[in-house]
């Protein structure tokens, strides 16, 4: 990963808060009777599939839509098919994880403090974002990343989900507080690392992380400002060596449906080149 650009970082997913939409919301809007979230598939998707009636796929739009106004975010209309692919795909793909070496694991009454891992050289899709409201950056680049999974790429095809979805979050020097710039990350499926179709959005950036060495902590339940920060906080006191990682810039990596009861969540810190 590289000291500068786009790092590792996690799928933040915020609860909802006063005049936002987020991807608890987004999550929830999809996760019809017979779907699964659209953290729930994977792989590249090759044979054809048959399509949405017109009316089914309306019906998707205008419930994320209507959820959305009442966060003051607007869907526009030509999340229309993103929707309808994700929705269709979940109901039949395997999510990839991304591959990493497990080095060392610190436990406790058998609790599990972190994990030390190395992941290797990988593409990642990135976009950044630095809206006014942090949930509203979560979720205008996690729809970005969701068009360009969803066929809106150089070959067409709809990708499939991949395990975690990364935001890479930065603080202020006290670690107290996140600012205003957002990375959303999505790890290319291993069959497309080699050649990974382009994005046709051009806010969207295809780059190769070198490999990386990552001290990582569990954590269940929403991911927001206050418990990334209270996360940060506790594996900086749990590490023997926090100075030997990142000290401005973390990753938050989300695993299960952010509308799940209990979330899967990791806390990374990045230890320094």
């Amino acid at each position: 990963m590289q000291s500068e650009g786009c790092r590792m970082s996690g799928g933040v997913q915020e609860p909802a808060g006063a005049g936002m939409i987020t991807l608890d919301d987004l999550d929830n809007m999809t996760d019809e009777p017979g779907s699964d979230s659209a953290y729930n598939s994977n792989g590249s998707v090759e044979e054809e599939v048959e399509p949405m009636e017109d009316a089914e796929q309306d019906r998707l739009l205008n419930y994320w839509q209507t959820v959305a106004r009442g966060h003051q975010v607007e869907v526009p209309n030509d999340m229309a098919e993103p929707i309808q692919q994700m929705t269709r795909n979940n109901r039949t793909e395997e999510r990839q994880s991304v591959p990493f070496l497990l080095l060392s694991r610190k436990e406790k009454c058998g609790e599990i403090l972190y994990e030390k891992r190395q992941y290797g050289r990988a593409k990642w899709a990135c976009v950044k974002m630095q809206e006014e409201q942090y949930e509203q950056s979560i979720c205008l680049g996690f729809m970005k990343l969701m068009r360009y999974i969803c066929e809106q790429n150089s070959s067409g095809l709809y990708l499939g989900m991949t395990i975690p979805i990364l935001t890479i979050v930065h603080t202020d020097e006290a670690q107290a507080e996140l600012t205003r710039s957002v990375t959303v990350a999505y790890y290319i499926p291993s069959p497309l690392q080699e050649q990974p179709p382009q994005p046709t959005d051009q806010d969207i950036v295809i780059e190769e992380w070198p490999p990386t060495i990552v001290f990582t902590r569990p954590f269940s339940g929403v991911t927001n400002e206050e418990s990334i920060i209270h996360e940060i906080q506790l594996l900086a006191e749990l590490l023997d060596n926090p100075e030997e990682c990142l000290q401005d810039m973390f990753t938050v990596a989300g695993y299960t449906n952010p509308a799940a009861a209990n979330r899967q969540n990791e806390i990374w810190f990045l230890q320094r080149p």
